[in-house]
């Protein structure tokens, strides 16, 4: 992501220094308009705006890249399915750099997604301008195989190299910087572009930058190399330090004479997911009972280093606006565990909990799933197990592989889970996360979480026009979250980054990726 974004823009971008989004390829932000079903976003590029050649960037290009992103021949399934809700894109009749999304329904979040995505540029990729009668919409049906010629699959075969390293001559973007050697497994070298465009736009888009002369990336297979290659003086940067030894680094007070330590606050929420689609797990008081049993500062101060923070909810606790400020974060507590669990009609014995169901015994039994090697949730199931056998709850824990895991939650054969997911501080549409329409085989809800008032607000949150009513919705929802304890938010991840302090103006910050080398200068 570093290297993608030194060297090419999206039309929107994310101004590290105060985590604010905020026009790139764009000359402002979009101009909405909503009719019936459809919705309009009118764009407007930089007039200084261009690429390598001195071409200008275009409406032209910014076509090209949906329909390479939607071509089904370009290895990109990840963002397909992100843009599905961009029907079309007209460009302006008069003017080259105007153009319109036309986009299927509305949600806030439509806005960031259209504008955040790279554009290619299709002197490069398609000199011979294939792609350019071929409408956007074809790649959206079945008749799109009709397209599949040799001129197509040769557009395909081009844009299916990019990323490696004999692409170099077409690896090519609008940003401050080319790529000038890539010696495979060993480093990447980015120099800057002489009289980029960039530092004609004035103070007032000032976050676009190109200041080092020179990046190189090192690529280091392993931490312990890394870390030594830090220690030495060898690396200016290095981030996703492992927790124990960012501790040691702090207590170095040799390394500290050199270097700055940052902790910002991420935006990744670690979670547990317990499946209400289970007999056992449908009454929402023994969800809750669980929800007790899970020693959440334990699980920081063990798997984390304190390097996290706990919250009620999917809100990251730094979006004071829309995290809820009456509700308190739930306690470990095995005595409510026990009373919740009785009032749900469990009852204990030498064995466990128990009920009697239609004259068969029920015991209440945990199978915990995590991805094998990961340490953090190995340290947190560990703890989990600990205190529910003590609770009179046997875990059995799962690791698994990565597919075999996803594959098992997909198909909602589980009784719980641990898991994480990425989020950012700009959008908060978390219907596909809780959503009744989203809960069956393959959804994102793979909790089963849902009532009718919140399928209600998750719309309302999507439709809110003004912030305080956004707010007052998403209060709402995480007091609905907290209550139905199918879905428990554990805590935010906190990111663990050296910077060399002979630097200054780094922007160093929790949405990724977590610092603009493009803006880093030296201390005077």
């Amino acid at each position: 992501m570093q290297i993608i974004n030194l060297l090419y823009q999206s039309l929107l971008t994310v101004d590290l220094d105060d985590n604010t989004l905020k026009p790139g390829l764009a000359s402002t932000f979009p101009k909405v308009e909503r009719r019936d079903s459809l919705t309009f976003f009118h764009y407007q590029l930089r007039p200084e705006a261009e690429w390598p050649d001195g071409s200008p960037v275009t409406a032209q290009d910014v076509a090209f890249t949906l329909k390479v992103l939607k071509s089904p021949f370009i290895r990109n399934e990840s963002i397909r399915s992100q843009l599905e809700f961009i029907q079309d894109v007209q460009p302006h009749p008069s003017d080259p750099r105007k153009f319109t999304f036309i986009c299927l329904g509305y949600t806030p979040e439509m806005q960031l997604l259209t504008g955040d995505f790279f554009i290619l540029p299709s002197y490069l990729l398609d000199p011979q301008q294939v792609y350019t009668t071929i409408p956007l919409q074809a790649w959206s049906t079945a008749d799109s195989t009709q397209y599949n010629t040799d001129r197509t699959r040769a557009v395909a075969a081009r844009c299916n190299t990019l990323g490696a390293p004999d692409s170099k001559d077409i690896l090519q973007g609008s940003a401050g910087y080319q790529l000038a050697e890539w010696a495979t497994g060993q480093y990447i070298v980015l120099k800057r572009k002489e009289n980029w465009w960039g530092n004609n736009t004035g103070s007032a888009a000032g976050y676009l930058t190109a200041n080092p002369e020179q990046i190189n990336f090192q690529i280091i297979p392993d931490n312990t190399t890394a870390l030594l290659a830090i220690k030495n003086a060898q690396l200016d940067v290095l981030d996703n330090i492992p927790v124990n030894e960012f501790e040691q680094l702090r207590r170095d007070e040799n390394f500290l004479k050199d270097y700055d330590l940052h902790t910002p606050q991420g935006y990744d929420l670690i979670y547990a997911a317990i499946n209400t689609r289970k007999p056992k797990f449908r009454d929402k008081r023994t969800r809750q009972a669980i929800a007790h049993l899970l020693d959440i500062p334990g699980m920081i101060r063990v798997s984390q280093q304190s390097y996290a923070t706990p919250t009620v909810g999917p809100i990251p606790p730094d979006r004071e606006d829309f995290y809820h400020p009456r509700l308190q974060l739930r306690s470990y507590d095995p005595a409510q565990a026990t009373t919740l669990l009785k009032t749900a009609g469990w009852i204990q014995d030498q064995k466990g909990w128990y009920r009697n169901i239609n004259g068969q015994r029920e015991d209440l039994r945990i199978e915990l799933l995590y991805r094998a090697g990961n340490t953090m949730y190995e340290q947190m199931a560990l703890i989990f197990q600990q205190h529910a056998t003590k609770a009179g709850i046997p875990v059995t824990l799962l690791p698994l592989e990565g597919n075999v895991y996803s594959q098992k939650i997909e198909q909602l054969d589980y009784d719980m889970h641990f898991r994480g997911i990425s989020g950012n501080p700009f959008v908060f549409n978390f219907k596909p996360l809780f959503h009744t329409s989203f809960a069956g085989p393959g959804g994102f809800n793979s909790t089963g979480f849902g009532t009718p008032e919140s399928d209600l607000i998750l719309n309302q949150i999507n439709e809110a026009e003004s912030e305080e009513e956004k707010a007052r919705f998403l209060h709402r929802l995480q007091e609905i979250i907290q209550e139905e304890a199918a879905f428990l938010p554990l805590y935010f991840r906190k990111e663990r980054i050296a910077i060399h302090s002979r630097f200054t103006n780094t922007k160093v910050s929790g949405v990724k990726p977590y610092y603009d080398l493009s803006s880093f200068t030296l201390k005077p």
